[in-house]
């Protein structure tokens, strides 16, 4: 809820410092008692506080190597590996949803930040000085999560924000280099992208990414090189991938949900349930309602 719907005095009530519990996390990396499977979700943003051990961050089709302490934004649509050692890895890491910086007067999506957005700047190498004032972050997080305090939600976004001006002020890191397996990398992130989107839980969800220039945005590639790389990995078309992911998920909810026509076609991106009926018809034969009858 935005803030300016809510007064002064029903602000921190049970229902917001609840819903807030689960929109932040703030961890020490490799933390034995941080459980994180609550938080696999398509909306969590990350910050990584990187202090120790050498790694490499792969995106789409390009790559970085950290050898340094190193600040590190990333979007839950952007997909991205980190390879290390986990073993020798020191730092911190918080989660959150955009909901949660709204919740503070925040107006601009931190999807179109220049720190999470896709073809952004995520990576900041750090100085001494940097790397002292950030750790110092995020252990007050640390102490300011594990507290009492009735409005710690309300500090916990303000020690956020601190984070992220003190990123705009950097200046990103540039020593990027393309991958020799580029192709592979660009078409199994593309695939996982594409499977991150589902199962549709509720007919209140739409699909964000329903052809394939939305992936080729969200990869940073040109929609060209994403189909070349695509169609040379797997042997098909970057459409045809999307068309058959949609399509089987379309079944699964013709099956085990009652959802209506609408509502199945409005979740599965598709503007009108004319053009479902259209594209399921194609693929199978059958409407949609016409394969639920014969159940």
């Amino acid at each position: 809820m935005p803030t300016s719907e809510l007064t002064q005095n029903n602000f921190y009530n049970h229902d917001t410092i609840t819903s807030e519990a689960v929109q932040f996390r703030v961890a020490e990396i490799c933390q034995s008692s941080c459980d994180l499977s609550a938080y696999n979700r398509r909306d969590f943003y990350k910050i990584t506080l990187w202090l120790g051990g050498s790694s490499q961050l792969n995106y789409a089709n390009r790559a970085i190597v950290i050898n340094k302490p190193v600040l590190v934004f990333t979007n839950p649509l952007v997909p991205y590996a980190w390879d290390c050692d986990h073993a020798h890895s020191t730092g911190y890491f918080c989660l959150f949803t955009d909901e949660f910086l709204q919740t503070g007067n925040r107006t601009e999506s931190l999807e179109e930040s220049t720190l999470f957005k896709p073809g952004g700047d995520p990576v900041y190498f750090l100085d001494e000085t940097q790397v002292q004032y950030l750790q110092s972050i995020f252990q007050r997080m640390l102490q300011e999560f594990d507290s009492e305090y009735t409005y710690r939600y309300e500090l916990l976004r303000n020690h956020l924000n601190l984070i992220i001006h003190e990123a705009i002020k950097m200046q990103p890191a540039i020593a990027y280099f393309t991958p020799q397996n580029a192709a592979s990398r660009i078409a199994n992130l593309f695939l996982g992208l594409l499977e991150k989107q589902f199962p549709v839980e509720s007919p209140r969800y739409m699909l964000a990414l329903k052809k394939a220039g939305d992936y080729a945005d969200k990869l940073s590639v040109h929609v060209n090189h994403l189909n070349a790389a695509v169609r040379e990995i797997t042997g098909r078309s970057t459409t045809a991938h999307i068309n058959d992911r949609i399509l089987n998920e379309a079944k699964s909810l013709l099956t085990h949900t009652d959802w209506s026509v609408a509502d199945i076609a409005r979740s599965l991106g598709f503007d009108y349930a004319s053009y479902f009926n259209n594209f399921f018809k194609k693929h199978t034969g059958l409407t949609p309602m016409a394969l639920r009858k014969t159940l």
